[in-house]
């Protein structure tokens, strides 16, 4: 069981402030965690495969492949903002 001390220094350590409600409510929220974790050592997983994952999972995504547009006018000319030959897009990154 986790009581709010801990709680309170975890949130330190992660550099959180927390309020007292909050406290409380990951006080009760990591026990329950930790309460989960106890119910799964007790299983026996000596012939059980390590895993990443509940379930399987793959990539579905095609492949990519250059295609030529014959019209780049057309492609142009559907954007908001255009530079040139160039599509404009709002800055992202800071020069830092």
């Amino acid at each position: 069981m986790i009581d709010n001390e801990q709680v309170r220094k975890v949130a330190h350590l992660a550099r959180l402030e927390l309020k007292p409600e909050e406290e409380e409510i990951f006080t009760t929220q990591l026990s329950n965690i930790l309460e989960y974790f106890q119910q799964l050592s007790e299983l026996n997983t000596e012939k059980v495969a390590p895993t990443t994952r509940a379930i399987d999972v793959s990539n579905i995504t095609r492949e990519d492949s250059l295609e030529l547009f014959p019209n780049r006018e057309e492609i142009l000319s559907c954007a908001p903002e255009q530079d040139g030959d160039f599509f404009k897009v709002p800055k992202i990154m800071s020069e830092e």
